[in-house]
């Protein structure tokens, strides 16, 4: 894909945004690397969790929060057993499980989307049915899964939602994952793994008990829990830095958010989710969304926007108003008691936060 057709795109691959950062650790990289490894171990920690190469060059971090959890995924990632990332919606399992791919095999992109529909020819193979009509079952009839394919070319293969996806499906992985093996009945012979492959599945744990993992698939598999990050401070920190990444990316024209702004969303999204005020005061109402981190980003990009086409480019409480009310509003009955009630004892309350009681009662 040549630069001026990746510029245009919308969203990049973690291989192609990040392709120099990646380049410059394949070169300082003097690590011992598990057999088909793009970089060592030592690199892609340093890929996500950030740092400064003896040339001087800076590596953005990824993930902010506790550095031992990437060092046992990318740990785990070098054993047999397969990888699982498991939390709730926005703690960036998809976000982790992308870069470590991307790290690890050069190639993000082998993801099988996991949903109430996904069949097991999602998960093995399927077939050219011309081509099987005209001539049977062939190789070259036999079209390769996302997983297949990272098999044969020892890569690592993604998994999105593994509980979205039924039962039966789900045991397709077994054989796969303890065997390295996939078997072909219809051409009596079977895909052995080659080595560097394996697998990160994401599994959300707001799903629990819609598909629950068989005991025997949990044992292929070591899991790490991504929690919810631990202080005001590092959650603004993951908000601002990712505002800035899709500020770029959207070319909007309007100002980077003061940090302030930020700490305002994050802190309302953090008193919500506990249930309780950030000096530990006043117990809340809980509403029924999850306000992750993943849903403050969404609300500081879309006042950037709001700021940048309808107003004079400066992030205001205005613009994010409307963003947070619907963030929070996800039942307009439960939610509508729950926001109207903060609103009127928390925010009200805030000498500096008078300019967002108004915005958010104009809103409402």
């Amino acid at each position: 894909m040549s630069d001026n057709t990746l510029k245009a795109v919308l969203r990049q691959h973690a291989e192609n945004e990040f392709s120099h950062e990646l380049a410059a650790l394949r070169e300082a990289d003097t690590h011992a690397r598990p057999p088909n490894w793009v970089l060592s171990p030592w690199a892609v920690r340093t890929y996500l969790l950030g740092g400064k190469l003896d040339g001087g060059i800076e590596i953005s971090p990824k993930y902010i929060g506790n550095a031992r959890l990437m060092e046992i995924a990318i740990s785990t990632l070098a054993t047999d057993r397969a990888l699982l990332l498991y939390g709730l919606p926005g703690t960036a399992k998809s976000w982790v499980s992308e870069h470590l791919a991307a790290a690890i095999s050069g190639r993000s992109t082998l993801i099988v989307q996991g949903t109430a529909g996904t069949g097991e020819e999602t998960m093995r193979y399927n077939w050219n049915y011309a081509q099987l009509i005209a001539k049977g079952p062939s190789h070259d009839a036999l079209i390769a899964s996302p997983i297949m394919h990272a098999m044969q070319h020892g890569l690592i293969a993604r998994v999105e939602e593994l509980t979205r996806i039924p039962a039966d499906v789900q045991d397709t992985l077994i054989t796969i994952l303890s065997e390295k093996m996939l078997p072909i009945p219809e051409l009596n012979t079977e895909c052995q793994a080659q080595k560097g492959f394996n697998l990160i599945a994401t599994a959300n744990n707001r799903d629990k008990g819609v598909n629950e993992l068989s005991s025997a698939l949990k044992r292929r598999f070591n899991t790490v829990i991504l929690p919810i990050p631990d202080t005001l401070d590092e959650e603004a920190a993951i908000v601002d830095r990712r505002v800035a990444s899709l500020g770029r990316a959207l070319e909007l024209p309007a100002e980077k958010p003061a940090l302030a702004e930020i700490r305002r969303i994050v802190t309302i999204f953090r008193e919500l989710r506990s249930g309780v005020t950030a000096d530990g005061k006043t117990k809340l109402k809980i509403p029924t969304g999850t306000l992750s981190t993943a849903e403050a980003i969404s609300v500081v990009g879309s006042g950037m926007a709001l700021a940048a086409h309808f107003g004079d480019g400066s992030l205001t409480a205005r613009d994010m108003a409307s963003g947070i009310i619907g963030a929070v509003i996800k039942d307009p009955v439960q939610d509508s008691v729950v926001w109207k009630e903060y609103l009127e004892t928390v925010v009200k309350e805030r000498s500096d936060w008078k300019d967002l009681y108004r915005a958010c009662r104009e809103a409402l």
